[in-house]
């Protein structure tokens, strides 16, 4: 079993597509109309063939409370994993960016938080280089 799809809720699919791609730097991986909506994912252009990042609308009922909430109390809805947070930090609030948490160590990981402009918050996370750390969680 492996995981091939995750998601994100987001509050406009269009204004998601454009943070994720044109800002973060995720690839458009699959766009299809399903409706008033699309099911439509983003990749990383290092493994364009890796977990696809589903910008999922958030029409169910108990969606935008949960999101609020997460939100109002600090919480990442995702993880993503980056080489370097001081330089993504830095290339990241060039572009206008957000964030709600300065990169931070914590334990083997050092951590930032952004927001997505979507309604989420998103921890971009590196491991330790000591080789003591190589999962990210979400």
């Amino acid at each position: 079993m492996k995981i091939t799809v995750t998601s994100v809720l987001v509050d406009d699919q269009a204004k998601a597509l454009s943070f994720y791609t044109d800002v973060l730097g995720f690839q458009k991986k699959t766009d299809v109309s399903v409706g008033e909506h699309r099911w439509l994912t983003v990749v990383s252009p290092e493994v364009p063939d890796g977990v696809e990042l589903l910008l999922e609308p958030d029409e169910h009922p108990a969606a935008k409370s949960y999101k609020a909430a997460l939100a109002e109390d600090g919480i990442p809805l995702a993880s993503f994993g980056v080489d370097d947070v001081a330089s993504e930090y830095e290339r990241l609030r060039g572009l206008g960016v957000r964030f709600t948490q300065e990169p931070t160590a914590m334990g083997p990981v050092t951590t930032a938080v952004l927001d997505d402009t979507c309604g989420n918050l998103i921890q971009i996370a590196q491991a330790d280089s000591s080789g003591g750390c190589n999962t990210v969680w979400i």
